[in-house]
């Protein structure tokens, strides 16, 4: 038995069949605030751009979605400059990743490889 269901209860029906499920109230909250939720995956034809030309996270996406660095720079309201110099990075700040993951329409984890 795993650890998150070694603590559940099940409650039965008069037939014998589960009709609730009655869990620890922090495994609960767990579950409402979305800790258990799955990471947005990332398609295999992202990965397959950046790794094929060397690319980072950031401009794999923004390829894919068939945006200009200007149009990702003007979502993010920076120059397109600015924004060529963030998307040139292997690696990006935390921050920067909410803003260029919000610009491009996906989840920041999906930034984050």
């Amino acid at each position: 038995m795993n650890a998150l269901t070694e603590s559940v209860q099940i409650l039965r029906d008069a037939g014998g069949h589960p009709t609730f499920a009655v869990i620890p109230f922090a495994d609960y909250q767990a579950l409402i605030k979305g800790k258990d939720k799955p990471k947005p995956r990332i398609p295999a034809v992202v990965v397959d751009l950046a790794m094929d030309n060397e690319w980072s996270a950031a401009r794999a996406w923004r390829e894919r979605k068939e945006l200009t660095q200007a149009e990702v720079a003007r979502r993010m309201g920076v120059t397109q400059g600015a924004y060529a110099q963030l998307e040139a990075k292997k690696t990006i700040r935390k921050s920067s990743r909410e803003k260029i993951a919000k610009a491009l329409g996906v989840h920041e984890s999906q930034l984050d490889f």
